[in-house]
């Protein structure tokens, strides 16, 4: 007998069980939206809350593709690129090693940033074994940086250098 209290519907009407790797994948990005979100309720950049907007907004729409709802375009991670090289430009390239907790939005991206890690983990198996494509991957790949580019630019904001 089928218990459909431990499967979850995707969007495209197939059921997998709720520890599928798939739906790890996008249940654990939802974890680092949230994370996101808490960043932009707590910050007081324009710019920065902006940006974190778009971010989450392209997460939302990534988050549908990973959970196949039909008509969602393929990730494109130059999105993602685009961030790090805004950031670059704004912040003078800083990059360093970081403590996290420099501002609370600053906090809150890092936790987004480790639970991106946490999801592009879960998918290397998805991807190698074809149940994710390339763009998808490489999206994931990326997320990460972008992130930790953004709370670099908002601690470089938070600690008056700007």
């Amino acid at each position: 007998m089928e218990k459909p209290w431990i499967t979850t519907s995707l969007g495209d009407g197939t059921r997998l069980p709720k520890d599928h790797p798939r739906v790890e994948l996008y249940g654990t990005l939802d974890e680092c939206q949230a994370a996101l979100g808490l960043a932009r309720a707590s910050c007081c950049h324009d710019d920065i809350r902006e940006e974190l907007l778009r971010l989450e907004e392209a997460l939302g729409a990534v988050m549908g593709y990973l959970a196949l709802f039909p008509g969602l375009p393929e990730p494109d991670p130059n999105i993602l690129d685009e961030i790090v090289k805004k950031v670059r430009v704004i912040t003078g390239g800083t990059s360093r090693f970081v403590r996290p907790g420099d501002s609370l939005p600053g906090a809150a991206l890092h936790l987004a940033r480790t639970i991106a890690r946490r999801a592009e983990r879960v998918a290397v198996g998805l991807h190698r074994d074809g149940g994710i494509d390339n763009s998808a991957y490489a999206w994931l790949n990326r997320l990460s940086d972008a992130i930790y580019a953004i709370s670099l630019w908002t601690d470089w904001v938070n600690s008056g250098r700007r």
